[in-house]
């Protein structure tokens, strides 16, 4: 995925369903959240002071990007006065500068220019679309209420009045295939969004999918189906250096193993750490790609990455590392370079399948003749 090296601290604020029209099948967002009261001005405050005391000493030494972020909702679809509300005290924090920025989510059919001109009042950067697929066939199917074009329109509103686009989609949502999602991908680039989040379909307790999930009417997708699907959008985005900062919900007490009596997930492609095997996954194809590429039967590699991504190379488990021994017999060292930029690799073979071939002649010999 595409990085960006300036660090990011966000104190996300959680706004469940205030603003939302309707709830969508696969949405709750109490659930998602784990919070089930309306958030308050005091609320914020709370939150923030809390976060940023959290922060480590000499935090401000470094190159780091602090921002308020309003997650959950349709934050444009609160009353103006409760938007205000919660926006001018997180404002009070840019205007002390111990915060650089606002951040907030909503939907595409909640944008328009006296919307705008609110948010730019408070010091909005940066503007979130749920748009979770441009199919309006499936947007349908999902209750979203609003239609590929309403995305369109506010993706264009939002970059004309200067603010930083984001779009979120879902990968595996009812009636959508891979096609659906790599389309969804390509109209999405075409709207120019600055980053993007991509989540694959988790069945949620008090959904209309949970509901669907068990009449047989939806399957969702297993694990490793969920990661080769995002793993092709993700090769889209990065291929127009769009950022990707996040794949998959947020683990919290709720949100996590459907085997846990506390989950709040009935079923779906849960994994703690999902994002990171979309990563490990790419990495193993870069690395198989470049050794099909060298025209000898290799038996030992060095793989040299910068620091941040030995761990992704080497896959969650060692993931990659057993696979490319079981598949291909290859064996991979991994090391460290911070010369390397992230996201890049240089491979140096160790040992050919031939030099493998030698060494076993000569410990035979070394036996005869002993």
């Amino acid at each position: 995925m595409k990085k960006d090296n300036k660090k990011q601290y966000i104190i996300p604020i959680f706004v469940p369903h205030l603003g939302c029209p309707n709830d969508c099948t696969f949405c709750n967002q109490k659930s998602i959240s784990g919070q089930m009261k309306e958030v308050t001005k005091e609320d914020v405050t709370k939150k923030v002071e809390e976060y940023l005391a959290s922060f480590k000493k000499g935090l401000e030494k470094e190159d780091i990007h602090k921002e308020i972020a309003f997650f959950g909702g349709s934050f444009t679809g609160i009353n103006p006065e409760k938007q205000e509300e919660l926006l001018s005290v997180a404002y009070e924090y840019v205007k002390t500068k111990q915060i650089d920025s606002i951040r907030i989510s909503t939907r595409p059919d909640y944008i328009n220019k006296d919307i705008l001109k609110l948010l730019k009042k408070y010091g909005v950067k940066t503007i979130e679309l749920g748009v979770q697929s441009s199919n309006d066939y499936i947007l349908s199917k999902c209750k979203r209420g609003h239609t590929f074009e309403d995305v369109k329109k506010a993706s264009k509103l939002i970059r004309m009045h200067g603010f930083k686009l984001g779009h979120q989609m879902m990968v595996g949502l009812p009636e959508s295939t891979k096609l659906d999602e790599l389309n969804t991908a390509k109209a999405l680039i075409k709207l120019k969004p600055k980053m993007v989040r991509i989540y694959p379909v988790l069945v949620i307790k008090g959904t209309k999918l949970e509901q669907e999930y068990k009449t047989g009417e939806y399957e969702p997708l297993t694990v490793n189906q969920a990661v080769e699907r995002c793993k092709e959008v993700v090769y889209l985005f990065n291929k127009k250096n769009i950022e990707i900062i996040r794949i998959g919900l947020q683990n919290t007490d709720v949100i996590t193993s459907p085997d846990n009596e506390n989950s709040e997930v009935v079923a779906g492609p849960y994994h703690p750490a999902f994002g990171q095997l979309v990563e490990d996954s790419i990495w193993y194809d870069s690395i198989v790609d470049k050794i099909k590429k060298i025209n000898v039967k290799v038996k030992e590699v060095e793989v040299i990455v910068n620091p941040e991504d030995v761990n992704n190379v080497i896959g969650h488990k060692k993931e990659n590392l057993k696979k490319l021994k079981d598949i291909y017999e290859v064996d991979v060292k991994v090391t460290p370079d911070e010369k390397m930029k992230i996201g890049k690799s240089d491979l140096k073979i160790l040992k050919v399948y031939t030099d493998f071939k030698q060494d076993e002649l000569e410990n035979e010999h070394e036996k005869v003749t002993k």
